[in-house]
């Protein structure tokens, strides 16, 4: 496709989160007629944090969306590294259990804001690319590819069109509301909540402008059914969050309903977290408490018209810290099938489908899995004892050897599906051969290495046989 067929082509984007800020900015790129149109106002000039995660945890593949574009040194600028799990007891001891026993490898904490307003002033250095604010989307005609907005300040309504539209527009998404409401097509969709929910709190810097508690680490309070975690902002202060039921347990969110139970709550489970949380009863009782859902649905494109990506298509919880790198693996392989396709939308957008939706099925249900993970067995001794054997084999056999987290959040040439199976396979090899006896943390490491993988072979074979995967 020549440059000037491109520049005759229009891409409209709802949205201009993330997701659609990054895709923006690529298409720019590439030489496309770009409109994003965003319901709520430019985050640049007006603050809109509330009720959304402050800091997220980005990681290789959504630095690959940052290579794609060429800004990956001042995304660096952003970002706070974090080399392990800092986990506190009760009494307020804590442990540092690392991700990687390669020192390069490491997860980091970054501004959802800083890093979504650095996308929109690239994406806007291209002319090429214009970006409209305070513009809601109410419903896609995608039979005709065209959009029906509202304009948040005169009020009025009006349609645009397009040679394609790609929703980038959130778990809320109303292209995809229109496919569900639409009935033109078989369209599936699944919505899955937590019984938790969640509420962000804060640690404020130090007087000097210092950190409290550890800076280079993500810090977990984890508490069986529920648990806080603690990300390092730049200036000092830390982004908590406590995940905890609804109605379930002696504290949930639907009775601590008044400061005494906060407090009580507080003093009893995260002691140590409270001691540096003076601010924590004005935090509670001002900020929401939001649900956590996973967001399924096919297909995610119509004809060669319509797109979902990013959480419009699979909206997951946060707990492996995916949701933002996903999303920019999204663009980074659209990009490789818009290499391969150029010109046929049809085809980019179902090979696009093809291709991806099997690992953003496999990201969510890892999701879950994390969760579970992260506020009960990162507590557990058998599974502390796999994870030490882990860290030492990453590191006497760094390129034998990857923990189904480093699979995961570090090997992104390999899709999240395989990741998955790979992992879990291997997660049950250890966990197996710790309980029965067949290992321990004292063998000869090459031992346990040979064992390890052989049996993960048979795991998958098996699973293979059984039609599990």
């Amino acid at each position: 496709m020549t440059k000037m067929e491109r520049q005759k082509e229009n891409i409209l984007i709802i949205g201009a989160g993330l997701c659609g800020s990054l895709l923006a900015l690529r298409l720019g790129q590439r030489g496309y007629n770009v409109n994003v149109y965003e319901m709520r106002p430019d985050l640049r000039k007006v603050d809109i944090s509330a009720g959304r995660s402050i800091n997220l945890a980005f990681s290789d593949r959504g630095n690959k969306g940052m290579k794609l574009v060429g800004i990956e040194e001042k995304v660096k600028q952003l970002c706070i590294p974090m080399h392990g799990r800092m986990i506190h007891d009760v009494h307020g001891n804590t442990f540092q259990s690392n991700y990687s026993g390669r020192d390069h490898e490491y997860i980091n904490s970054i501004s959802r804001g800083g890093l979504n307003a650095l996308l929109l002033d690239e994406a806007e250095k291209h002319e090429n690319v214009s970006i409209y604010f305070n513009k809601k989307c109410k419903s896609v005609n995608f039979q005709k590819t065209t959009a029906l907005f509202k304009d948040y300040h005169t009020k009025d309504e009006f349609v645009e069109d397009a040679d394609v539209i790609i929703a980038t527009d959130g778990a809320g998404s109303a292209l995809r509301k229109s496919y569900y409401l639409g009935k033109k097509f078989l369209f599936s969709f699944s919505q899955n909540y937590l019984t938790h929910g969640y509420k962000e709190l804060t640690i404020l810097p130090k007087e000097n402008g210092d950190y409290k508690i550890h800076k280079n680490a993500l810090h977990i309070w984890p508490r069986g059914s529920f648990m806080l975690i603690a990300l390092p902002n730049l200036d000092g202060s830390f982004t908590v969050t406590l995940f905890l039921s609804y109605d379930e347990g002696e504290y949930n969110f639907n009775n601590l309903t008044n400061e005494e139970c906060v407090l009580e709550f507080f003093q009893k489970e995260f002691p140590d977290a409270l001691a540096v949380m003076p601010n924590l009863l004005d935090d509670f009782f001002t900020n929401p408490t939001a649900p956590l859902g996973t967001i399924k649905c096919s297909p995610w494109h119509y004809k060669g018209n319509t797109l979902l990506m990013g959480d419009a298509a699979h909206a997951i919880v946060p707990f492996y810290g995916q949701g933002m790198n996903a999303s920019f693996e999204d663009v980074v392989e659209f990009d490789a099938i818009l290499d391969k396709h150029e010109g046929d939308w049809e085809t980019v957008l179902s090979e696009y489908e093809k291709t991806r939706k099997k690992d953003t099925d496999a990201i969510a249900d890892l999701a879950i899995d994390n969760f579970h993970e992260m506020k009960d067995h990162v507590a557990n001794p058998i599974f502390q004892e796999k994870r030490k054997i882990e860290m030492v084999l990453e590191k006497e056999f760094p390129d034998d050897y990857s923990s189904k987290y480093s699979l995961v959040t570090f090997n992104e040439h390999m899709g999240y599906r395989e990741a998955m199976l790979k992992g879990r396979a291997q997660d049950k090899a250890i966990l197996n051969m710790l309980s029965d006896g067949v290992i321990s943390p004292a063998d000869d490491l090459k031992d346990i290495l040979e064992k390890v993988k052989s049996e993960t072979v048979a795991i998958l074979e098996d699973d293979t046989i059984a039609g599990l995967h």
